[in-house]
């Protein structure tokens, strides 16, 4: 009876931590945005699903000292325009495809840009490689983002 018992509750952890390890690997979460050149925390994006769609709001941004607390995306076109960027969606219409999510778009609100996007999970869910680009992934940059939670 007691080696059942054990034997039960060490299936349990191991299907336990199988799950958290699946749940590691997806690009649903929060996650920090890095600045490209100061290597300063830009902001918090919050990846979630809507259906099997894949989507990224902006929760957080950190602005330098004495800079507009609320920026608004001045530069951005249509609806977009001069809304805040807390609460924006920036990222949209993408798909798991295989192990990447494909097949979306990302609004930079520094430029008012909308780019070609994909995700890739990385470093066992410690990390995510986001790449914009025009046309082909070839031309493009990936920043890496990293998990907050």
């Amino acid at each position: 009876m007691i080696i059942r018992a054990k034997l039960i509750t060490a299936l349990l952890l191991t299907v336990t931590s199988l799950g958290l390890h699946a749940q590691n690997l997806s690009a649903i979460g929060l996650w920090k945005t890095i600045d490209d050149n100061t290597g300063k925390v830009k902001s918090l994006v919050r990846i979630y699903a809507v259906g099997d769609e894949v989507r990224g709001k902006v929760e957080k941004v950190f602005v330098e000292p004495g800079a507009e607390p609320n920026p608004v995306c001045l530069k951005c076109e249509g609806d977009m325009k001069d809304k805040p960027v807390v609460g924006m969606v920036i990222l949209y219409g993408l798909k798991l495809d295989g192990k990447e999510y494909n097949g979306g778009k990302i609004l930079d609100p520094n430029n008012g840009k909308v780019y070609s996007s994909k995700l890739t999970v990385a470093d066992g869910g410690k990390t995510l490689n986001m790449r914009g680009y025009i046309g082909t992934p070839m031309f493009g940059r990936t920043q890496t983002w990293l998990r907050e939670e």
